[in-house]
């Protein structure tokens, strides 16, 4: 699967980002003050599909204006839809797969609740597939991208703070966001949307909690609990994710 760049915009209103004692906020950054709390949610599990010992990724990418997404594999009748491109940042619209039957997909949503899944239409996307994944261990402060079974690359993170704790559960990134420079201080050059939201803040500054990946201008924030929910590596190793990686990627969040 090629790297997917065409979700390059300039805007940013991840609203789990930011915060904390570890920079300025920027617009759509959530304010604990006016926050709405969010809903229990629980994860789903990974994709088990494998080959040669190491799990297979599939991503779908929209094909049309608007999925619609069923509760049931063969159902008439849509329970939801997303638009593509993504209307907040004009990236293209990706599920990751968990399983195929036939014409029909079960998907990961980027929606709340956290781990939500539903049913699509294959005739409705085009499929590729790739090899890595990310672990993040919010106690260790860690975050370790894999390539199949191997480990290409272990970066240290900083992570919510615990009043506005990061999701846990597994996840994937839903596009990626260059970052205007005025708020790269915040959020550093790039951004990966997660289609994880946070379980505290809900409603707040034009956003609606959606976690992400992000750099930082304040690299001495690292290691630490600061942020709104979001997970924060150094400017350069943001970079070389943005260098590496597809999207569409897994993200397995560890307490």
């Amino acid at each position: 699967m090629r790297r997917a760049t065409t979700a390059l915009v300039m805007v940013l209103v991840l609203a789990a980002c930011g915060g904390g004692d570890g920079g300025q906020q920027s617009a759509g950054v959530a304010d604990p003050t006016t926050a709405v709390p969010a809903p229990e949610t629980t994860a789903s599990p990974a994709p088990t599909t494998t080959v040669a010992s190491h799990p297979i990724y599939r991503v779908a990418t929209a094909e049309v204006a608007r999925v619609n997404v069923y509760d049931e594999m063969g159902a008439t009748t849509p329970t939801g839809s997303f638009a593509h491109p993504n209307p907040t940042y004009g990236s293209p619209r990706v599920f990751l797969v968990k399983q195929e039957r036939g014409d029909w997909l079960e998907v990961y949503l980027p929606a709340r609740p956290n781990g939500s899944t539903g049913w699509i239409n294959k005739g409705d996307v085009s499929l590729a597939e790739h090899t890595y994944r990310i672990l993040v261990e919010l106690s260790q402060f860690r975050l370790t991208l894999f390539d199949k079974d191997q480990m290409v690359l272990q970066e240290p993170v900083a992570v919510g703070t615990s009043a506005t704790p990061s999701a846990t559960g597994f996840f994937y990134t839903t596009e990626l966001i260059a970052v205007y420079p005025d708020e790269q201080y915040a959020y550093g050059p790039y951004a990966y949307g997660l289609s994880a939201y946070s379980e505290v803040l809900y409603s707040f500054g034009g956003g609606d909690g959606q976690m992400g990946i992000h750099g930082t201008g304040d690299p001495a924030s690292i290691g630490r609990n600061v942020s709104n929910g979001c997970i924060r590596m150094t400017n350069e190793a943001i970079t070389r994710l943005r260098e590496m990686l597809p999207i569409g990627v897994p993200v397995e969040i560890r307490a």
